[in-house]
């Protein structure tokens, strides 16, 4: 009793208990006038009385030590904490200040999106002579001659079925992570623009197929839609889903950049029958997939079963997706290509900063290198084995525009994909609740009543629309750059900071191969540790090279 006494008297205790005190007097008053003067104020009961009768939960509850000292009050805390990406977003944050996507990029795919006006007015607003800013340099005699629209032919001389990809696709997104509206979106999106939609390791649902878009089927380490009950891959159950016309390629995916090593996870909530039918998994459980493969444990193993899929698939190009970690183990996989005489079809290179439904914050924020860092080291070993143009390369981090497409051309990736940029297409407001089942457009939730604001028909031509203007743009720069195709760019285009008044091409930064070098001459190159101690035979380092 004294320690209530304390908290209702005491210390500041009309400031702490502004929300008891006020719905307290707010009950004796309409009750007050409810019976002496006008009966209808008792529909005034029915307001303060809910709100009182919290207050003193509040009081006496023992979970929450704000709600204890500050009755009702407290659960403002909670309200604008609900409130405040959306108020930020809105009211705040300045055009280049947003994270992960800052308000000038969502709106120029809102723009994009929706076919209205995306040019923008009185310049740039970023500061070119800060860090922020990296040129692409254009050239004197632009070349308005360049075909619009190239593709990608993927598939070796090993692969059946080759595939023509479009310079950008939709990135991995798994249904579950995504509702059943949103992949439906996507896919009629990707149908409707040519380009290809890649499943996410989530299984091959109904919604991938329903539409018939391009799909690329991700396989991962829990091997869903094609595993046994003990959740090791089943090749009967892969090779009768990667048979199907409407997959035309199969990817592995050994990490993620978001997070790298630590497999994969769909919270239990998100979890529902359905999903749970398509994952061969429970419901209502999360939905884990290991950190690493059991199908595989070497570079040469890992080879050895991309061919097996290839075969099972019916001849169709198969590659990997990684967010590059220990540098000599891309080494190590084309060291073990030459070797084997095995080839991938494509490698996709995830970067550190890429998305995700869900993730440990340590791992999205300190785990795993940048996209460029990756994509340099993935483009200098396979042009050092001569692979580059046999073994395809493709990049997926924060692509939304052309010139990012452009860049990461530059630095060898000959297609692109992008995940958060099509969520965007599709009405996404970064609200950062995918991961709650409680996205406010529909598009991160499993729950039918969310689902039921994204309409499928209209959300798909804003996909197809702003991946094919997305592409205009980057037409816009290949022309201006006096260049054929995106195929063209090399690192001397893309130039940066060294100091303040010195710009650079990121070759200077980054250093270049020479095709073959690493197997001629190895030791003439940057990458000569490397080399030396990349094993063919193991992910681990040689000790003694």
């Amino acid at each position: 009793m004294k320690s209530i006494f304390a908290t209702l008297f005491q210390d500041n205790a009309l400031e702490r208990n502004l929300g008891l005190w006020s719905t307290a007097l707010a009950v004796l008053l309409f009750g007050t006038i409810a019976m002496t003067v006008q009966p209808a104020a008792a529909w005034g009961l029915a307001v303060v009385g809910p709100l009182f009768l919290l207050a003193l939960w509040d009081l006496f509850q023992k979970k929450h030590s704000l709600r204890r000292n500050y009755p009702l009050g407290a659960r403002f805390r909670w309200l604008f904490e609900d409130l405040r990406p959306f108020l930020r977003s809105y009211i705040v944050e300045g055009p280049l200040e947003g994270r992960p996507y800052d308000r000038v990029s969502r709106s120029l795919v809102y723009a994009r999106a929706k076919g209205q006006e995306d040019a923008n007015p009185f310049g740039t607003e970023l500061d070119v002579y800060s860090e922020e800013y990296e040129a692409l340099c254009h050239s004197t005699s632009p070349n308005a001659g360049a075909p619009k629209r190239t593709r990608v032919k993927v598939g070796s001389d090993q692969c059946a079925k080759p595939y023509e990809a479009a310079r950008l696709n939709i990135s991995a997104m798994s249904f579950g992570a995504l509702g059943a509206n949103a992949i439906e979106a996507l896919n009629l999106g990707a149908k409707m623009g040519d380009f290809y939609h890649d499943t996410g390791e989530g299984g091959l649902s109904p919604y991938h197929l329903k539409h018939g878009g391009d799909l690329v089927w991700e396989i991962g380490s829990g091997y869903f839609g094609a595993r046994t009950k003990d959740g090791r891959f089943d090749p009967d159950s892969f090779a009768d889903k990667a048979r199907d016309d409407r997959v035309k390629m199969t990817e592995i995916k050994l990490s993620q950049g978001a997070k790298p090593g630590h497999g994969g996870l769909l919270p239990a909530a998100k979890v529902n029958r359905e999903i749970a039918d398509t994952r061969q998994v429970e419901a209502h459980r999360d939905c884990l997939s290991p950190p690493g493969h059991s199908a595989f444990s070497t570079p040469t193993e890992l080879l050895e079963f991309a061919a097996s899929m290839r075969d099972l698939s019916g001849g169709k190009p198969v590659g990997i997706k990684l967010c590059v970690g220990l540098p000599h183990e891309v080494f190590a996989i084309a060291k073990a290509m030459v070797d084997s005489g095995i080839l991938l079809d494509f490698i996709v290179v995830d970067g550190g900063g890429g998305g995700t439904g869900a993730a440990p914050l340590e791992l999205s924020n300190h785990v795993g290198l940048p996209l460029r860092v990756g994509l340099h080291y993935v483009n200098a070993a396979l042009v050092g084995t001569n692979l580059k143009g046999k073994v395809r390369l493709a990049a997926s981090e924060k692509v939304f525009s052309g010139s990012a497409i452009a860049m990461n051309a530059a630095l060898g990736a000959e297609w692109c994909n992008a995940a958060r940029g099509f969520m965007f297409s599709l009405g996404c407001v970064q609200s950062l609740r995918c991961h709650t089942n409680t996205c406010p457009t529909g598009i991160a939730t499993t729950s039918r009543a969310r689902q039921r604001g994204l309409v499928i028909e209209e959300k798909a031509q804003r996909v197809a629309s702003f991946q094919s203007k997305t592409l205009d743009s980057l037409h816009d720069i290949v022309v201006a750059c006096g260049l054929e195709s995106p195929d063209d760019f090399t690192m001397q285009h893309l130039r940066q900071w060294k100091n303040n008044a010195e710009m650079v091409s990121i070759g200077a930064v980054m250093e270049e191969v020479h095709p073959g070098s690493l197997l001629d001459d190895p030791e003439s190159t940057p990458f000569a540790d490397l080399w030396r101690i990349a094993d063919p035979h193991s992910f681990r380092a040689r000790r003694h090279a």
